[in-house]
């Protein structure tokens, strides 16, 4: 909801932000939901990597939020969808977060292109550390999946020479 007494944000600037900051509430219920699937495998470690992610994703909004008030623009918050993602593989909560932030990163991409349009070049001084921000993200999940897909696929050809070897040690 915009002020009156300012109209220093271009409205479309203004919503499209307020858009981006329940993505990235979103993305840190998400996140929190992949912890969640690991905490129950017993993956510590891959829980925890989600519990920092997921921290990550609220400063993220916490930054443009503090951006639009900054603005004498007043964020609505609005209601945060439930991730009705499942999961059956160890792989499948990381090829979901890689997703994820290619959305993410197509999401910034447009905000990026709304302060462009409305020649708000603050907001897009703003976003380009977002942008930035996204590459990293991007290349942290990519390397992560490549890493444990690349495992998964050694402790299958492990297992495989292990039956092998106990098949021909039988005969």
């Amino acid at each position: 909801m915009r002020k009156e007494k300012n109209m220093a944000l271009d409205t479309n600037v203004g919503n499209i932000l307020t858009q981006q900051i329940n993505k990235e509430f979103y993305s840190a219920y998400l996140y929190l939901t992949f912890a969640d699937f690991y905490e129950e495998q017993g993956l510590k470690g891959f829980a925890n990597w989600y519990v920092i992610q997921s921290q990550e994703e609220l400063a993220h909004a916490r930054i443009l939020r503090r951006y639009l008030l900054d603005n004498d623009w007043t964020p609505t918050m609005e209601a945060i969808a439930k991730p009705d993602l499942t999961f059956t593989k160890v792989v499948d909560p990381i090829k979901a977060a890689y997703e994820h932030e290619q959305f993410i990163t197509a999401s910034i991409n447009e905000c990026y292109v709304v302060a462009q349009k409305a020649n708000d070049f603050r907001t897009m001084q703003l976003l380009d550390w977002y942008v930035k921000e996204q590459g990293e993200e991007e290349a942290n999940a990519s390397d992560l999946l490549k890493a444990v897909e690349l495992f998964l696929v050694e402790i299958q050809r492990a297992s495989l020479i292990l039956i092998v070897r106990t098949l021909l040690a039988s005969l």
